[in-house]
């Protein structure tokens, strides 16, 4: 034990700690609150689906602090409990090259700490979502979507991490010693990904789980074309998504960008919204295109990256971080695995400030939203998807600026309102 590793439980600690008080504090308060509806709903909404969204609320949180503790102890067992070593004996056993060993290291554990954590995304289905009626996944279905997705992580993943482990030790160098300028190499190759993978994920891979058919409603597909027109905004098209296959959650969302640049509706949403609300609905998302959001959380993005390369780098000159961390053989691969598994720890503690601005972005969006379409038709559309999908009204304050993206309902209907009363919508 050292430095590294008294860090390391420190972190470890105040995050689990900070996650079950965030969780205890939501959970009382939603508890506390949930025989009454919001004065601001009460019109809308009635005391049973307010009731059903408590209760849906605090059977998510029960389950989420269960996988704290799993999650919490299965990172220890990878790390000071020795997992990483015993993997690492396995394939260094096999006397595959160095750069292979590496990759096989990376890739081995990652699914092995993804199908360990599998449990709960079984019981978050088959249990949680399935008791509060909105799974519509068979078990069928779930394991083809698993399938492909562990085929998609070999294909594209293992490419990726033979790449990150190769600029960093490039050919034919066999010291184990990392190139000076690595980090920027592997950055570089970071940011390239990402932006291919944003143009191919609509057009090749999100096809591969659901199924993609133009708008059918033709009235409705001329109201978009006119917003779309008056908002400046060109895509590849409008498109309903198979989204009722798998659960009965309502969403909409543009994916993609340059050419490839979509917008997809679940057919859920369609199914639920009138016309002029669905028209509010993407008048919010392309809000986002406006105001620049996604270029701006790209850029934030990308500089997150440069720093967390940056940080690794430190992390491989200092002789302790290995051995307090668990690692009895120090390698650039096995440092790049012991920061994918503790980077998550420190993520918790920037929660609030992502969540801030993620909020941000959604008052920015929602007041382009009142500009370009209607408030009260984006308030409509707003409260029955609190309602289809049992959002709780009624979060606490600690637990929402810490794990919220979009702001709480409350506060979210009235910035909304005040556009209306300013003649915004």
């Amino acid at each position: 034990m050292n430095g590294f590793t008294f860090a390391f439980l420190a972190a470890l600690s105040c995050a689990c700690v900070l996650e079950w008080w965030l969780d205890g504090r939501q959970l009382r308060h939603v508890r506390a609150h949930r025989d009454r509806v919001p004065d601001a709903f009460a019109a809308r909404i009635g005391l049973s689906s307010h009731r059903k969204a408590a209760d849906y609320t605090s059977a998510r949180l029960r389950a989420g602090r269960v996988a704290l503790v799993y999650n919490t102890a299965l990172l220890l067992g990878w790390t000071l409990g020795g997992g990483l070593n015993l993997l690492e004996a396995v394939w260094r056993g096999a006397a595959l090259p160095p750069l292979l060993t590496g990759v096989g290291v990376v890739a081995s554990a990652l699914l092995v700490n993804a199908l360990l954590r599998l449990p709960f995304a079984i019981y978050h289905t088959f249990i949680v979502e399935q008791r509060f009626g909105f799974n519509r996944m068979t078990p069928a279905l779930f394991a083809a979507d698993l399938s492909k997705g562990l085929f998609l992580a070999a294909v594209i993943g293992m490419p990726l991490i033979f790449a990150v482990l190769w600029l960093m030790v490039p050919p034919p160098q066999t010291t184990g010693q990392a190139d000076p300028l690595w980090w920027l190499y592997v950055w570089l190759c970071w940011l390239s990904f990402a932006l291919l993978m944003s143009w191919v994920y609509p057009l090749l891979i999100a096809p591969l789980f659901n199924k993609f058919t133009p708008l059918p409603d033709a009235d409705l597909e001329r109201r978009i074309g006119a917003l779309l027109a008056r908002t400046g905004f060109a895509s590849r098209g409008v498109f309903v998504m198979d989204g009722s296959r798998r659960s009965a959650h309502g969403n909409a969302y543009f994916t993609g960008f340059g050419r490839g640049r979509r917008i997809v509706f679940f057919d859920t949403l369609i199914d639920t919204l009138r016309p002029e609300e669905i028209e509010a609905v993407l008048a919010h998302e392309l809000g986002h295109f406006k105001r620049h959001h996604v270029a701006k959380r790209i850029g934030l993005s990308a500089l997150g990256g440069l720093a967390a390369v940056l940080l690794l780098d430190w992390l491989l000159h200092q002789p302790g971080f290995h051995s307090g961390l668990g690692l009895e053989h120090p390698s650039n691969h096995g440092a790049l695995l012991l920061f994918l598994f503790i980077a998550p720890i420190f993520g918790t503690f920037l929660g609030p400030f992502t969540a801030l601005l993620s909020r941000r972005h959604e008052y920015e969006a929602d007041a382009f939203a009142a500009r370009e379409a209607n408030a009260g038709d984006l308030i409509s559309a707003l409260i029955k998807l609190y309602e289809d999908n049992a959002a709780t009204l009624t979060p606490d304050r600690w637990y929402s600026a810490f794990h919220y993206s979009h702001p709480p309902a409350g506060a979210r209907i009235a910035r909304l309102a005040g556009h209306a009363g300013n003649g915004s919508a």
